[in-house]
């Protein structure tokens, strides 16, 4: 018997390879006209992976402190062969993966796959979309430029003013009253310790909710079975087309607009005109500012804050607020609602960008 032989028979013995492989062969994607979104789930993963492959090179050079932290990103971007480039891929994968994210995230909810037995498939996506978007606000301080500086400083006075958490919370995020490197410290901790290993536990639920009850199709044509394809190799040769495909406009935005890295944050200097947030939280920073001062004898500020964590509370239980999601006027009601929620993003955050 040939070593190969002989390796794999020891290794499927010990790992159940061919049970793996057996499963793959068995497993099956429905075709439809809405088929075409099932490939944003294998991107997210994909890009996700991009994350972790360019964080991991990255943490090689990067320093967590406020006295080495800019000089090392400097020194990563000017020194290390390909390390501007290395950083503008883990900087423009970040933003995609979280646009992917949404787009996943509401072609989900429009084609109603939240139904049961997915209600736990759906939670644990919404999530992960919270997550990353912690990977998001974490991972911006970390170059200790002045824009991250002050959009930090913005951003954590905002969740301080929670009614009775919100100062503890602030302290929680700040590691003090102000922003300074204890706040850097913290925020590395969360970036590359604590939020990974919680992404990675709900991934691994999330993965094996979706291999347990396969993948929904929308209501319209349950009960006509559908045509379907294998996903070995079928439909994974389609994922690797994507996401090759991912690399190539990752690698051209890299290249043709490296992440800029700006001036070293200093806590003495004014903030710079026009400071705004990422993409992903421009529409409530937007929001925020529209809304007036005082709503009768309450902070504005304070409502709209508590608006929307209402609004993620509300979009984290929708399988169990629309049990019945193919059927007469709750089906309406619920696609009326996630229109006027994509609307509103979109809006606001283009009207953020005009503003600025």
């Amino acid at each position: 018997m040939p070593k190969t032989d002989a390796l794999f028979l020891w290794l499927d013995e010990r790992l159940g390879i061919n049970s793996i492989f057996a499963l793959a062969k068995k497993k099956e994607v429905p075709l439809h006209r809405h088929s075409v979104w099932y490939y944003f789930g294998g991107m997210s993963l994909f890009l996700f992976t991009v994350q972790v492959a360019t964080g991991i090179l990255l943490l090689l050079y990067y320093r967590p402190s406020a006295e080495g932290a800019f000089e090392s990103v400097q020194f990563i971007i000017t020194e290390v062969q390909f390390g501007w480039l290395i950083r503008s891929v883990h900087s423009w994968s970040a933003n995609l993966l979280i646009a992917v994210l949404f787009i996943h995230m509401f072609s989900v909810y429009f084609m109603s796959a939240y139904r049961a037995p997915r209600e736990i498939t759906w939670v644990s996506g919404v999530l992960l979309l919270f997550i990353c978007i912690g990977f998001g606000f974490s991972g911006y301080l970390l170059p200790w430029n002045e824009l991250a500086f002050f959009a930090t400083k913005v951003g954590t006075e905002i969740a301080g003013v929670v009614p009775l958490v919100g100062r503890p919370m602030l302290r929680f995020l700040r590691g003090g009253d102000e922003v300074t490197g204890a706040t850097l410290t913290r925020f590395f901790g969360f970036h590359v310790a604590v939020l990974p290993a919680i992404a990675t536990v709900l991934i691994g639920l999330h993965v094996l909710l979706v291999q347990k009850h396969g993948m929904s199709v929308p209501p319209s044509i349950e009960g006509n079975e559908p045509k379907k394809m294998k996903f070995v190799p079928n439909f994974l040769l389609r994922d690797l087309i994507g996401w090759i495909l991912a690399v190539g406009v990752l690698a051209a935005l890299a290249a043709i607009f490296p992440w800029e890295l700006g001036a070293k944050a200093d806590a003495f200097a004014p903030a710079p005109a026009g400071i705004k947030p990422e993409w992903y939280f421009l529409f409530m920073f937007q929001t925020l500012k529209y809304i007036p001062a005082k709503i009768l004898f309450i902070d504005g500020e304070v409502l709209g804050i508590l608006a929307f964590g209402l609004g993620g509370l509300f979009w984290m239980l929708v399988p169990f607020l629309n049990k019945k999601p193919g059927h007469g006027k709750r089906k309406l009601i619920f696609n009326i609602i996630g229109i006027f929620i994509v609307l509103f993003i979109v809006v606001m955050t283009i009207v953020g960008y005009l503003a600025a």
